[in-house]
């Protein structure tokens, strides 16, 4: 599982800039899903090639001058409890003030990895401004310009040293993560498969509020189901609990080999169900939609076929993706969901050999090559999968820089077409040879 950067701060001192600049920024970022998981300022980066997750906690602050100081003190200690490590943005130009003293306090109790980032410094001048804030007794001290980027290399490097190591220790057994909106029915869908209420299932949106391991063998295997806390639009946040929700629920996502998506079929499968999606997809995890409270709809033959079609329109290009529809409360095809969720980890760690991949993919682009550009054609030599944890294809051709993302499209199609990786996200990379 990557590490989590939580930014903290007061209002206005640069926070989302710094967060936009390290989730868009080429150099410094694996690139985002335009318009999705962003909404929840949250997003995946990798300096150096070490990734990891930054959550942006600026967004879930309210707008009135008198609570500023009560809510961000919340915010911070969430951040404090899941982070990793805290990037702790304070504001040059405006100077010390009572309320960075106040947050630095806060992380000085705690034992979490602090870098402590000056951020506005434009020219040499404010260098020099900066040195106040050594006062607040951390000791590491950067400056930098979010707008601009200067500086932000400085602290990546000692921020990538910082996060935890990654433990490349392979477990037997696959992580499932149930997820999806406050109320969707997850814990609902859990205790009717282990058939005891071990999870508080109430009418109340957002009763979870941890993410909860479950073991369980069943159909001859073993696997660990993951509950986790509903993830709401950041408007709907009332609470701060429901930020503490989002970070375990990022976590457990991370941390998953295939996630579960539940929604309820009344809401549909809306803004928020997309996100989460997207953010499953994102990190690379195998995927399941689940239609929950069937059983509560009037429906014909036809109805299963539109709400899929809806489905795949808003998940549209990943559409390879099963759509079952349950019913948590009846246990209506709850174990036919898992024996899907098996089906997917299995095409997950499925392993194509160089020759048969080659002798099936060759000759197909050799029939439909990618479009010359500026003149110029490329040769595809050969292709192979790469030892990852979850599919990836290079192809070795000349001029790999004059591919273009729907000839990439078409060779994902044509391996999901000979190969079975329904609900498996699947990389293209195009190497130069």
């Amino acid at each position: 599982m990557s590490g989590i950067v939580a930014i903290v701060g007061r209002p206005n001192v640069g926070k989302s800039t710094l967060f936009n600049r390290l989730i868009e920024r080429k150099e410094a970022i694996v690139d985002e899903v335009s318009g999705v998981t962003r909404d929840r300022h949250y997003g995946k980066s990798d300096w150096n090639g070490i990734e990891f997750s930054v959550i942006d906690t600026g967004g879930y602050l309210p707008s009135s001058d008198d609570v500023f100081q009560k809510e961000i003190d919340k915010q911070v200690i969430l951040a404090i409890d899941e982070a990793d490590v805290i990037l702790f943005l304070v504001d040059v130009k405006d100077g010390l003030t009572g309320i960075d003293q106040s947050i630095a306090d806060l992380l000085h109790k705690s034992s979490k990895e602090t870098l402590l980032l000056v951020n506005k410094v434009d020219n040499s001048k404010l260098i020099d401004d900066s040195n106040e804030f050594y006062s607040l007794g951390f000791e590491n001290l950067f400056c930098l310009s979010s707008i601009n980027g200067s500086g932000t290399g400085d602290f990546l490097d000692l921020l990538v040293q910082k996060l935890p190591k990654e433990d490349l220790t392979v477990s037997d057994v696959p992580k499932f993560a149930v997820v999806g909106r406050p109320n969707a029915g997850k814990s609902s869908f859990i205790n009717s498969l282990i058939g005891k209420d071990r999870f508080i299932v109430t009418d109340v949106a957002g009763t979870t509020r941890d993410s909860l391991y479950t073991r369980y063998n069943q159909f001859g295997f073993e696997f660990e189901l993951i509950d986790t806390a509903g993830i709401r639009r950041k408007t709907k946040v009332s609470e701060n609990i429901e930020f503490y929700s989002i970070l375990r629920s990022i976590k457990a996502i991370e941390n998953s080999d295939t996630c579960l998506i539940i929604f309820d079929v009344e809401r549909g499968f809306d803004s928020q169900v997309q996100n989460i999606f997207w953010l499953a997809a994102k990190n690379k995890k195998g995927v399941v939609i689940l239609v929950n409270k069937w059983d509560t709809i009037s429906k014909d033959y036809l109805t299963s076929k539109q709400i899929e079609e809806e489905i795949t329109s808003k998940i549209a290009p990943f559409v390879d993706v099963p759509v079952v529809f349950i019913s948590a409360y009846t246990k209506q095809r709850i174990f036919d969901a898992i024996k899907i969720a098996i089906k997917v980890n299995e095409r997950r760690n499925y392993k194509i050999s160089t020759k048969k991949l080659n002798d099936l993919i060759l000759p197909i682009i050799e029939q439909k090559p990618p479009p010359s550009t500026k003149g110029k054609y490329v040769k595809i030599k050969f292709c192979r999968q790469l030892p990852t944890k979850y599919p990836q294809f290079a192809f070795y051709c000349n001029l790999p820089q004059y591919i273009k993302e729907p000839y990439k499209r078409f060779l994902e199609n044509q391996i999901r077409k000979n190969y079975d990786f329904t609900g498996v996200p699947i990389d293209i990379f195009l190497r130069k040879k």
